[in-house]
């Protein structure tokens, strides 16, 4: 799978609705089930892989980065220890995420009144950027 087949299909997530520990895209999907799935289809992770944003963080930590680009995961949290949110960078300034719900969004209904869904949004709107990991794309 090449960046632009990669593009394609993060992009196919757009407007999928947010659900907490979700992590399938009819019946919605959460940050950490967005980025594992983007990361299954190019097999940095087996699919069987499962984890938080915190748990995905520390899997992947070794490849920490200066700065977002294509491919690049965004880290955010209260500290290094608390990574809360997870998103998908598309390039320096612009990330897919899953975002806009909590621990209460279990249904497409709760999405919708929270207008929790798979957006595009600037990375720097958040003010609790934690890391940046780079993981080794193949066809790089």
């Amino acid at each position: 799978m090449s960046r632009d087949i990669l593009l394609s299909y993060a992009m196919r997530f757009v407007g999928v609705p947010y659900k907490w520990g979700g992590d399938d895209p009819l019946l919605g999907i959460d940050c950490s089930g967005l980025v594992i799935e983007l990361l299954q289809s190019q097999g940095i992770l087996s699919r069987s892989y499962d984890s938080t944003a915190q748990g995905l963080y520390q899997h992947l930590s070794v490849c920490k980065t200066d700065k977002p680009c294509f491919g690049a995961l965004v880290f955010f949290g209260r500290d290094i220890g608390k990574i809360t949110h997870v998103g998908f960078s598309l390039d320096e300034k612009l990330m897919l995420e899953a975002g806009g719900g909590d621990s209460t969004t279990t249904t497409i209904g709760i999405a919708a009144a929270k207008n929790a869904f798979v957006k595009i949004r600037p990375i720097l709107a958040r003010h609790d950027l934690m890391a940046i990991v780079k993981p080794k794309y193949y066809w790089e």
